[in-house]
């Protein structure tokens, strides 16, 4: 039978969280529910699957729809490229190794998951165990973008669960991904991880 999806990522704490989106967030998402799908982690993480994923993904040509693939631009091994330039050129791998342009998507995230996490919404807090106020503090004490959003966010979650003394785990992120909002994340690359779902998804009333 063949599967809607295969997604490809880098560590456990990305797969926990896009499993729970796929899994639980249909609605939030704007896509339909029943997707069959399959996620798979590289044993290599990011270098991984920035250097070894065209070929990990060859052998699903043919038995996935699509497929998608999600790493960290921060520890990849070739930082001194931009996230969109890295998706840009494995994504033209992946069209020479068999996959349609629309059937796959590359995502980046810049500069790493932690990013998604400082979305603002008020779940963030509650799941951190720290108050609205307490994390609004911390995040003055680092450096932030133009966005007020940390420049390092996984330091930033990691201090924040220090202070709230709760332990830095992928439980963290299945928690993120099923409570937290996804209308107020303005990420880029998780503004695209939603088009691309929505584009090769779309809810029943709208397919």
């Amino acid at each position: 039978m063949r599967v809607d999806l295969v997604v490809l990522v880098a560590d456990k704490d990305m797969e926990v969280a896009i499993r729970r989106l796929l899994q639980c967030r249909a609605d939030s998402l704007k896509i339909r529910g029943n997707i069959t799908f399959a996620v798979h982690t590289h044993p290599q993480r990011d270098p991984g699957v920035l250097n070894d994923g065209v070929n990990f993904l060859r052998n699903f040509v043919g038995k996935c729809s699509h497929a998608l693939v999600l790493f960290d631009r921060e520890g990849c091994g070739r930082e001194h490229l931009s996230a969109e330039r890295l998706e840009e050129e494995m994504e033209a791998q992946l069209h020479r190794n068999g996959w349609s342009r629309e059937s796959v998507s590359v995502i980046v995230l810049d500069p790493e998951l932690e990013i998604w996490v400082w979305s603002g919404s008020s779940h963030v807090s509650k799941v951190i165990g720290l108050s609205e106020q307490e994390l609004d503090s911390l995040l003055k004490e680092v450096p932030c973008n133009a966005l007020k959003k940390p420049l390092r966010p996984k330091e930033a979650l990691k201090e924040a669960l220090r202070r709230s003394t709760r332990p830095f785990s992928s439980s963290i992120f299945d928690s993120l991904a099923k409570d937290v909002s996804l209308t107020k994340c303005q990420d880029r690359a998780f503004k695209k991880f939603k088009a691309t779902l929505r584009r090769w998804f779309p809810p029943q009333d709208l397919a």
